[in-house]
């Protein structure tokens, strides 16, 4: 977020708390509003692959008609790349006006769903109190979690706190994993899917039992009720817009066979070298990753299997020309890779990284067996 678009929000926070009425005094809602829970459709862009989730308070008789989501964060943050990889980027609320949210989305092309909160006028009016003190007070500040704590977990989070007891929670898909669930919003992101794949660990391949997505949280919202009644009515669409398919020569799984292809075929040690050291660097950072960062999905990542950090070693035994050394560490790798197979047989990413093991048994093969030393035969 900008600057220029954070001093937008505080100047519309100010105005919206002054209007009408003395600093500080509480905006008394009327019978007439409503409350409703937006869901926000996907994007081509990263931050934007899995939607997005607000909440919408509109009084037609006083005159607001505001947006509140919690998806903010400052790009201006000291530390900005290692405070996100750390995972204690800090995430907060703001304010804006309706048009002004939905015209953004109608820039984006993004589709804009609403369900209205069949809550009693009291319930709206707490709501409606609990949003505001949290944007005054600084309790919408959070530490970003990717399944724990997000723009929908903290919509579900501040609701539940209205309606004094756990009234949403995930109704369907509980029976699959985080990962399998994820899966379907890289359609056409190829390298997005494989990324996530493989720096994320052991916590994605837990079932899928927690509220973390926008539409997730739209399709629970059909089926809770709250006081011998549903939660929400009938989703109503604000805006909708076909899916555009992004046109990349690059990102596809094309060029990711195209590149393993090239890596096997060629079949020179120095570049033998170079794609195994590349999976070496990738790994180590995946080991730093897990140690340093307080993402719990980094953690516990059995995928330096795969990528082990061991290979870096190669550019010693090369360097030093220990062929004993090489030969050694490649039937480790073979090891692993062995294991690593038998690990993630069963999981949702074993057919993307399927081509990764078989380049890398091929190489490590290879190279094992040019470096193993020959028995002289006594005739």
């Amino acid at each position: 977020m900008d600057i220029a678009s954070l001093k937008k929000i505080v100047l519309f926070i100010l105005l919206f708390s002054t209007a009408n009425y003395s600093f500080g005094q509480s905006i008394q809602l009327s019978k007439n509003t409503q409350v409703s829970v937006l869901t926000c459709g996907t994007g081509n862009e990263s931050y934007s692959l899995f939607g997005h989730t607000a909440i919408r308070v509109h009084d037609t008789v006083n005159g607001i008609d505001v947006v509140y989501n919690y998806g903010a964060f400052d790009f201006n943050t000291p530390n900005f790349v290692m405070k996100f990889i750390k995972g204690d980027l800090q995430y907060f609320a703001v304010a804006d006006s309706y048009p002004d949210f939905i015209n953004q989305y109608q820039y984006e092309k993004r589709s804009v769903y609403e369900q209205e909160l069949n809550i009693p006028s009291s319930l709206k009016q707490k709501l409606f109190d609990n949003l505001n003190t949290s944007l005054a007070s600084g309790e919408s500040h959070y530490t970003y979690k990717f399944i724990d704590k997000n723009c929908t977990s903290m919509v579900v989070d501040i609701i539940n706190k209205t309606l004094d007891t756990t009234a949403i929670v995930k109704n369907a898909d509980t029976d699959i994993t985080y990962r399998t669930i994820l899966y379907p919003y890289f359609d056409n992101h190829f390298y997005e899917k494989l990324g996530t794949s493989i720096i994320f660990g052991k916590k994605v391949d837990g079932l899928g039992t927690q509220l973390f997505l926008p539409f997730e949280l739209q399709k629970s919202l059909k089926k809770v009720t709250f006081q011998n009644h549903p939660l929400a009515q009938e989703n109503k669409t604000l805006l909708e817009f076909e899916n555009e398919v992004p046109d990349s020569w690059w990102n596809n799984i094309y060029t990711y066979i195209l590149f393993l292809g090239f890596m096997v075929l060629i079949n020179k040690k120095s570049i033998d070298l170079f794609y195994l050291i590349l999976i070496a660097v990738m790994g180590m950072f995946f080991t730093f990753v897990g140690f340093y960062s307080s993402h719990l999905e980094l953690g516990y990542n059995y995928n330096i299997l795969l990528f082990n950090p061991t290979l870096v070693g190669l550019l010693y035994f090369y360097w030093t020309k220990n062929k004993k050394g090489i030969y050694n560490l490649a039937l480790f790798n073979i090891l692993s890779l062995g294991i690593y197979f038998f690990v993630v047989i069963n999981k949702a990413h074993f057919l993307l990284v399927l081509p990764l093991i078989i380049t890398n048994g091929i190489i490590l093969v290879r190279m094992a067996m040019q470096n193993k030393k020959r028995i002289p035969i006594i005739i």
